[in-house]
């Protein structure tokens, strides 16, 4: 009897001999505008934990703007990093 992992390695890889054109792909709708497509959605970086000093001031502000200051500041920061990468 095969395992759960060896019968998904089987599937999969006869998934992967599948051409193309044999996959039924008739109740998918084709998408012609793709105007509210979301870029970057589902993308979640690893987060690395460091002890940073900031000014009072800075944290207090970001606090003020309510729960998730600390992803607000982070976003922030890749903001300004990805203006000034070049």
């Amino acid at each position: 009897m095969k395992t759960q992992k060896a019968r998904q390695a089987a599937e999969i890889e006869a998934l992967r001999k599948t051409p193309d054109t044999a996959i039924n792909t008739s109740d998918i709708p084709e998408i012609s505008d793709w105007g509210n497509a979301e870029r970057g959605r589902f993308y979640r970086p690893i987060k690395q934990p460091i002890q940073i000093r900031i000014d009072a001031d800075v944290v207090a502000w970001f606090k003020t703007k309510g729960k998730g200051y600390q992803t607000k500041m982070n976003k922030a920061l890749r903001e300004y990093m990805e203006r000034h990468r070049n």
